[in-house]
């Protein structure tokens, strides 16, 4: 479904109009934006798809460039596709948001306009400097998003991706809960795990840090050497400043 319907005059605003676009459908996606010559594809029935789009939106951005009024004729020819999208928004009872695209004047005046199009110097505007196109199309978004609750904002899920403290666990072929060290600080049904280098596991069986293992029970030890054989009770040690040697091996 269409949410946000763009209405601009191609030769007046119709540079801005692709920026709302831009982001806008980057923001929300671009099947949630109307613009005519993005939205209507090649070969289709360009009145039937217009109006169509029009009448799945839930409000409307009117783009006025700074020569938009100098188009009165046009504006008062009931085929000129600007005046048609906005004289039907005004019968569907459609928000209407004019954007004033680097107009000297924050506000259209009554005697520029149509009687049928004389609603819109009454309406609340928005202004839009391409001097600071990034705040003004911040601010057209928030504004969007603010009138049409159904629109699904994707920046607020890449921002719940980037949360630090959020868990991601890539270990396969698990049964149960596995946890990865880098991802978790903190207690682990007894268990402490802080900046561990390597597996940490709790239950039955061996644990080898830092070491190679033989089979055949042989380990190897010697500076900096850990290894836990067996459950898991009782003391860890640590040896330091000692020969290496060989433990359990017959010569």
């Amino acid at each position: 479904m269409t949410d946000v319907f763009i209405n601009y005059r191609t030769g007046d605003g119709e540079k801005t109009a692709a920026l709302i676009d831009q982001e806008l459908s980057r923001r929300f996606g671009s099947g949630r934006i109307f613009r005519a010559s993005k939205s209507v594809a090649p070969g289709r029935p360009y009145p039937d798809d217009l109006l169509n789009g029009l009448r799945r939106s839930s409000v409307l951005l009117a783009v006025i460039g700074p020569d938009w009024t100098n188009f009165r004729e046009r504006l008062r020819d009931p085929q000129d596709w600007v005046r048609r999208e906005l004289v039907e928004a005004f019968a569907r009872e459609l928000p209407v948001v004019p954007v004033l695209d680097g107009r000297k004047t924050d506000r259209l005046s009554k005697k520029d306009l149509p009687g049928e199009l004389a609603r819109l110097a009454d309406l609340q505007s928005i202004a839009f400097s391409t001097q600071d196109t990034g705040a003004g199309l911040k601010r057209l978004g928030d504004v969007v998003a603010d009138m049409v609750p159904g629109l699904h904002d994707l920046d607020l899920d890449d921002a719940a991706s980037l949360v630090p403290d959020s868990v991601v666990n890539t270990v396969g072929d698990v049964s149960g809960t596995a946890v990865q060290s880098r991802d978790f600080t903190g207690d682990v049904g007894n268990t402490v795990v802080k900046g561990a280098g390597g597996p940490v596991h709790t239950g039955h069986g061996d644990i080898y840090q830092n070491s190679r293992h033989d089979s055949g029970g042989r380990h190897f030890s010697g500076n900096g050497m850990t290894y836990f054989e067996g459950d898991q009770h009782g003391g860890i040690q640590h040896r330091f400043g000692e020969p290496d040697r060989r433990e359990d091996d017959v010569r």
